[in-house]
C-alpha cells in the first residue's frame, strides 16, 4: 500500500513575531514494514537558516530560525511512504511475560533498538504504582507477553473514554489515571507506564492514521489523524510490535510511524521557541491519502 501524507501546521500569533527557533520532526520513519519514497516541507515565512540531524531515536530532527517579523506561520509537510507491514494475530504465541522481562537485562546494546532504553521512567511518563497494578491485571504469571499487552490495550479501550477536551499536552500521567479521559497521547502514556512498571520496554510512537469515511460520505479535506501508539519489545524473536490503546488494535498498515522514543517529549512534530507575542492560535490538518 502506498499512501500520500500532508501534514499542515499554522501558528497565528496575536502580535508580529520577531524571531523563531523550531524543531521540525515530521520525516516520516523508513524502516519496520515502510519505505519513505519520498518527503519535503515547505515553510512560509522562508527561514534564514535550516539544518538537518538524526537524533538519538533515529528521527530526522529539522532545526530552523525564522528572523523576519511575521503573524502568520505555515509548515506545511508532504511524504509518500509504502506499506508493507503484518502484526501478529491478537491470540498468537508468545513468550510469558516474565522471561521477556527477564531478557531485558541481557541487551549488549545501548541503541535506539535495545529494549532498555524504554523500561524506565521518562519525563512524561512516571512509574506510578496504581497504574502497574492496573497493568497487572492483565498480566497474571506465565501468560504470553502478546496476549497480556492485547488484554490491557482492550482494557484502556474500554475503560477510559476519549475526550479531547480533558486534556492537555501537561496534564500529569496519574490525573489522567485517575479521571480515565484523554486522548490517543494519554492513553499511550497510560499503557507505556503500566507495562514499563511490570518491567517490560515500551516505547512511545507518533504517526499517522488512515481514516475512512462512512458509507456514501465524502472524505474531507484535513480530517485524517496525527496520531499516537505503543511500541512494545515482545522478545528476540517477535520484536518490537505496535499497539493501539486509542483503537484497540494491532498497528498494521494503517498506522504511519512518524517518530519513536520514550514519550511525547521526545518526538513533538513541532516544537520551539518565539520572541514577541504573548498568545497563538494553532492549526493542525492532515491528509493520508490511498495512491496504490
Amino acid at each position: 500500500m502506498i499512501y500520500d501524507v500532508r501534514h499542515v501546521t499554522t501558528y497565528t500569533y496575536e502580535s508580529a513575531v520577531s524571531f523563531a527557533r523550531c524543531a521540525l520532526r515530521l520525516e516520516p520513519h523508513d524502516g519496520d514494514g515502510q519505505q519513505l519514497l519520498s518527503h519535503a516541507i515547505e515553510i512560509r515565512p522562508r527561514p534564514a537558516t535550516r539544518t538537518a540531524r538524526r537524533d538519538f531515536f533515529g528521527t530526522r530532527t529539522e532545526s530552523i530560525i525564522i528572523e523576519v517579523p511575521h503573524r502568520h506561520l505555515r509548515i506545511d509537510s508532504r511524504s509518500r511512504v509504502m506499506m508493507s507491514r503484518r502484526a501478529p494475530g491478537r491470540s498468537a504465541p508468545s513468550p510469558v511475560w516474565e522471561d521477556v522481562r527477564d531478557r531485558v537485562l541481557d541487551a549488549t546494546s545501548l541503541g535506539p533498538a535495545s529494549p532498555i532504553g524504554y523500561v524506565f521512567a521518562s519525563a512524561l511518563v512516571p512509574l506510578l504504582a496504581p497504574v502497574t497494578a492496573y497493568a497487572a491485571a492483565s498480566f497474571s504469571p506465565g501468560t504470553g507477553v502478546l496476549a497480556g499487552a492485547v488484554d490491557l490495550m482492550h482494557r484502556i479501550r474500554t475503560e477510559f473514554r476519549y475526550d479531547p477536551k480533558a486534556t492537555v499536552i501537561s496534564t500529569p500521567l496519574n490525573e489522567v489515571f485517575e479521571k480515565r479521559h484523554g486522548v490517543c497521547q494519554d492513553f499511550a502514556h497510560v499503557m507505556i507506564a503500566g507495562l514499563r512498571g511490570l518491567g517490560l520496554p515500551a516505547a512511545y510512537v507518533s504517526g499517522y492514521l488512515r481514516t475512512v469515511p462512512p458509507p456514501g460520505a465524502r472524505r474531507l479535506e484535513g480530517a485524517d489523524a496525527s496520531h499516537a501508539w505503543v511500541s512494545l519489545w515482545c522478545g528476540s524473536e517477535l520484536g518490537w510490535i505496535g499497539f493501539d490503546p486509542t483503537n484497540d488494535l494491532l498497528v498494521e498498515n494503517d498506522h504511519i510511524i512518524l517518530a519513536v522514543g520514550r514519550d511525547f517529549s521526545d518526538v513533538s512534530p513541532v516544537d520551539g521557541i518565539i520572541v514577541g507575542s504573548p498568545r497563538q492560535k494553532l492549526g493542525v490538518a492532515v491528509d493520508v491519502v490511498l495512491v496504490e
